[in-house]
Formats: structure tokens, sequence, C-alpha cells
């Protein structure tokens, strides 16, 4: 099994039900921050991962519409929303075999590509996970205490310190051990926190979290 992360799967399955009225007829992913869908910023940022694959649920034709003519795989969740573990497991025969990167669609970023910089800092021999954090004051657009702290040798528990991005890189298999169909990706990072094995990246540029409608001109102002 590669060392290596040389797929991608980007999460734009969900009902954007805190942008509304936005969403009411369209998906997310495909709203637009400085005039390029939030699905194409992410997938831009992934441009040099060799396998790009997109779940959808939501109004899945107008993603399906949208990628058209690309080779970008298509996880269907149109019966179904899984949620992110259930969508990474759902996704896995598209993504092939070895860790893999994974992205939230509703975010932008001013700084390094988020995606060279879990690829240089993954360590395939002690790592199941690396989750790229931002510090809470290089955030935008997000509330809360924040989701990790990091100890000495940057493995990774739950607490108030730097918020996750929604970019990682990640074991699939680890989500085989969870017989739910439905489920966040938290319930892996579980397993992984236990056993010692997610470590965190902080992340040294600014990261805007677009999630609700008064968000789109923070992000806009970040670009």
């Amino acid at each position: 099994m590669g060392l290596t992360p040389r797929a991608a799967l980007f999460f734009a399955a969900g009902l954007g039900t805190r942008m509304r009225p936005l969403t009411d007829d369209r998906p997310k992913p495909l709203i637009e921050v400085g005039g390029t869908t939030l699905l194409d910023h992410a997938l831009t940022l992934g441009a040099a991962v060799t396998r790009k694959v997109v779940n959808t649920h939501y109004r899945p034709e107008m993603v399906e519409r949208h990628l058209a003519g690309r080779d970008i795989a298509i996880s269907d969740e149109r019966d179904l929303l899984l949620e992110t573990g259930g969508g990474l497991r759902k996704a896995k025969p598209l993504l092939g075999d070895g860790p893999v990167f994974t992205m939230n669609t509703d975010a932008v970023w001013s700084g390094p590509n988020p995606f060279d910089l879990l690829r240089e800092a993954w360590d395939g021999g002690r790592m199941e996970a690396l989750l790229l954090c931002v510090p809470r004051d290089m955030a935008l657009g997000h509330g809360g205490k924040g989701d990790f702290v990091f100890d000495g040798d940057n493995r990774i528990t739950y607490g108030p310190g730097p918020i996750y991005t929604g970019a990682q890189i990640i074991r699939p298999e680890v989500v085989d051990e969870i017989e739910e169909e439905v489920f966040s990706i938290r319930l892996a990072w579980d397993r992984l926190i236990a056993r010692g094995t997610a470590y965190g990246l902080l992340y040294p540029g600014r990261w805007c979290d677009v999630g609700r409608p008064e968000s789109i001109e923070l992000a806009e102002t970040l670009l």
C-alpha cells in the first residue's frame, strides 16, 4: 500500500441548510465566491492530485452537469446521504488503495496550497490521519472555541484549540471498523485518537468558513 496520497474525495453532498436561501435552488458547492464556485476553488487547490472524486446527494444532477467533461469521478449518494464517514466508505472503490486526501468544499484559503502542506508532512509509518487546522485568530466566518489541541509531537485530541479546516489525509480503511451505514468521520477520528495515530498540522495562512450567506463577503475580502 502506497504511502503517498494520490486520490482525493471532495465532499459536496450536504444539504447546505445553513446557507439558505441561497441553497434553495442549488447545492452549496455551486455557490460562487469571487466569480468561482466553491467546488472549483477546492478542485483548483487539488489540481495535482491524480484521482479526484466528488460525492453528491442534494440536487446531484447540477453537480454532474457542472463537472461534465472533466476527469472527475462521482460517488452518488442521491438515495441516502451518508455523512462524511459513510461517504468516504462508499467512495473507497473510486479512490483506490492507500491514504487519501479529503476536503470540504465550503471554504476559501489565502496562503500555501493545503494539499502540498499535507503531502509534505505526511508520515505513513506513524500516521493514520493528518488533519490540517488553523489557529482561531487566522480563521474567518467560524465561531466556537476550536476543535483540537496538539501535544508536543503534534498528536491531536479534542479540545479548545485550532479549528479543523476540512482538509486531511486519512487511511480510509479505518471507516470499515464502524458498523453504522450513516456516520460522521469523527467516529473514525475517535478510534485514531485513542490509538495515538491522529496528528495535526497548522495552516500558516488564512482560511474562511463559507457556511452562511454572510460569510461570502468575508471570503471575497480574503481572496
